[in-house]
């Protein structure tokens, strides 16, 4: 079956951001910089309608360099403004803000003319599950005000967060959406944790990362897991032999193949395998056709 997640709670949350959307001047729209496509929220858009955004793709220390630099002139040609950071080392934290500033700086001058007490920049901060909310939150404030976690579903109320004179937080969930149109933006979304590993098959998601990495990053996995030759191999078998390599064996010899796949699930998610994007802007998403079916318990 297709990986579908949506716990209750995340429809609260869409009727969260809908309610408080008047009082926020700009959204921080958060993305995952390794999959920009499939961290994008479709629903974001309806809901947000015209109000005034940046899009900031996080965990960019862990993304491809030269595709990061793909994603921003794309979104630069589609008129996003767009920042791409690391909410836990402070990378790019300036310039979001300095962003915000801008968009605001047209109402900052009318408010100045008028003689009135400039009030903080209120924002609100959206985004799927694990992208790194709290973590962001926690760097603009300069302190840890905000819970963090490094699975989905940490967050689950509002609050507003005075992170200085000039900015106002409004922390909600994150969110998802109650379908998948698209296959493999599940299967992207469950490869870098958006969605628990306990509800999927990790011995299908890891030998189908795999065959993903043999294709776009032979040398990383060639490397990392110290396979001898990668042609015409499937997913299952790149995952035993990795898992021969790094000496998850069970008695009489088996792999431990539960063992070598959150082995590998673990290092692309931590940057151990290498920097790597998922998702390129000109690749159709379903990577030419090719569907992949993961199973849930």
């Amino acid at each position: 079956m297709n990986i579908q997640w949506f716990p209750g709670h995340m429809a609260k949350t869409r009727r969260i951001l809908a309610d408080n959307l008047k009082l926020v001047d700009v959204v921080i729209e958060l993305l995952d910089a390794r999959i920009p496509l499939s961290s994008k929220n479709p629903e974001i858009d309806r809901i947000l309608k015209n109000k005034p955004r940046v899009v900031a793709l996080n965990k960019s220390d862990l993304a491809d360099e030269k595709v990061s630099k793909q994603w921003s002139s794309w979104y630069n040609s589609q008129g996003y403004a767009n920042i791409f950071i690391d909410s836990l080392k402070g990378t790019g934290i300036r310039d979001l803000k300095r962003k915000m500033r801008e968009i605001m700086k047209d109402r900052i001058e009318r408010d100045r003319q008028r003689g009135r007490i400039f009030r903080p920049i209120r924002t609100m901060i959206v985004g799927i599950p694990n992208v790194g909310k709290s973590s962001l939150i926690n760097r603009l404030a300069g302190k840890s005000i905000a819970v963090t976690g490094d699975r989905p579903g940490v967050t689950r109320g509002k609050q507003w967060i005075n992170v200085n004179n000039e900015i106002q937080l409004l922390d909600t969930p994150g969110i998802l959406w109650p379908k998948f149109e698209d296959k493999r933006v599940g299967l992207n979304l469950a490869i870098t944790g958006a969605i628990k590993d306990d509800i999927l098959d990790t011995q299908k998601l890891a030998s189908v990362l795999l065959e993903i990495l043999c294709v776009d990053y032979p040398q990383y996995i060639k490397q990392r897991y110290k396979l001898d030759t990668l042609e015409g191999k499937k997913g299952y078998e790149l995952l035993e032999e990795a898992g021969r390599k790094r000496g998850c064996l069970v008695s009489g010899g088996e792999v431990d193949l539960t063992r070598i796949s959150s082995i590998v699930l673990d290092e692309l998610r931590g940057g151990k395998i290498g920097r790597i994007t998922l998702e390129k802007p000109e690749e159709d998403i379903y990577r030419n056709g090719k569907e992949n079916d993961i199973k849930t318990d």
